[in-house]
């Protein structure tokens, strides 16, 4: 018995895919068609094996695979221009971009399962039909699909606007920082799980109690050790900022630093000061 599905598209491109990926499907009694017609260019898949169910698998994958490699980026243009036509063109390739990376995200396990819901969709129409249009299954038959792809261009969206105030709260920090004169040669700050501590060029403590300095460069809701050391650099304006990581990475907040400081900021993990609190936080935590 020999069972026939006909693909139609007019995409050379995926014509060549398909083709390409039903002649290495690594399964026997495959043979293929290719044939002009008016409307679309169809592409026949001649199955004369007994593991049907198999085939149909295989053939469902490679039909997924097609609709994300050529499909999915133009989706996403589609439905950030339909429910975000306000931003300009610039912002609207950011946007894709950033969807994109996190449709690829591993940790986004809701997104990533967005291949099995094409790839049963597939399977459930190639069961019981022999004709398969790709535009037009896309458009009625993958709603799920689709909607995966809204929310992703959504969270995109959140994302593009927190880096967009992101970006635009660094310019205005250097932009202040420019503006002043520095009153303060160097400071030292102690990077130390994750916690800020500050010292001047003679080891003395900082108080970075808000007490101590004025509060307004800080949100109402921040409290933590960063954004008072953060808010008593913008006071001080020293000239150096020497970083010492004792038991962390360059982190956010070291990359923000680091940003709105630029080139008065020098990062050190190996001088005395870092011996020091490297050999006191060992002694706290053994």
């Amino acid at each position: 018995m020999v069972n026939s599905i006909c693909i139609k598209t007019n995409n050379e491109n995926i014509i060549n895919n398909l083709l390409n990926n039903l002649e290495n499907m690594e399964l026997d009694d495959v043979y293929l068609s290719q044939n002009d017609f008016k409307n679309y260019k169809n592409v026949i898949v001649h199955y004369r094996g007994n593991t049907i169910d198999l085939f149909y698998s295989k053939l469902a994958e490679v039909l997924s695979d097609i609709i994300i490699t050529y499909y999915e980026k133009n989706i996403i243009k589609r439905i950030i221009s339909s429910n975000y036509f306000y931003f300009d063109d610039i912002e609207k390739k950011k946007i894709s971009d950033i969807c994109i990376e996190v449709l690829l995200d591993v940790q986004n396990i809701e997104f990533l399962e967005r291949k099995n819901i094409i790839f049963i969709s597939f399977l459930k129409y190639i069961l019981y039909n022999k004709s398969l249009v790709l535009d037009g299954f896309i458009n009625f038959r993958l709603k799920d699909y689709i909607c995966i792809l809204d929310d992703a261009v959504d969270f995109s969206v959140n994302k593009f606007l927190i880096e967009r105030e992101y970006a635009e709260f660094v310019s205005l920090l250097k932009i202040y920082i420019n503006s002043k004169e520095s009153t303060t040669p160097m400071v030292h700050l102690v990077y130390i799980n994750q916690e800020s501590i500050l010292i001047d060029k003679f080891g003395n403590l900082i108080n970075t109690d808000n007490h101590i300095f004025e509060t307004k460069y800080l949100s109402d809701i921040s409290f933590s050790s960063n954004d008072y050391a953060l808010n008593a650099l913008l006071t001080l304006l020293p000239q150096k900022i020497n970083i010492h990581l004792i038991n962390s990475d360059e982190d956010e907040f070291i990359n923000t630093l680091k940003l709105i400081f630029d080139d008065r900021v020098y990062v050190c993990r190996d001088c005395d000061i870092c011996k020091i609190y490297r050999e006191n936080n060992f002694k706290l935590f053994r």
